[in-house]
């Protein structure tokens, strides 16, 4: 007669990882100031890759959304810009 073994409610729960504070600064900056969002995703991917905190992923989607919002403040100026010019 042979018994099953079950694994421990312990082991079947991962211990908690920290996130990295300037992923989520990165992520909710890049809404407001852009290139603030984008330099601290940046300090925070480094942080992260050094200390192996979690939010990884925050810090990618801060640099996206800031990386898109600095181009479309580009693209808005130059049509601003093109659109001034060619009044005169």
């Amino acid at each position: 007669m042979s018994y099953q073994q079950y694994p421990s409610q312990q082991a079947a729960y991962a211990p908690s990882q920290r996130t990295n504070g300037l992923a989520i600064a990165a992520l909710i900056s890049s809404f407001f100031i852009s290139l603030l969002g984008v330099i601290l995703g940046h300090i925070a991917l480094n942080q992260i890759k050094r200390t192996g905190e979690g939010g990884r992923g925050l810090a990618i989607a801060g640099l996206v959304i800031g990386y898109a919002g600095i181009a479309l403040g580009i693209i808005v100026a130059i049509t601003v810009l093109g659109t001034a010019a060619s009044r005169y």
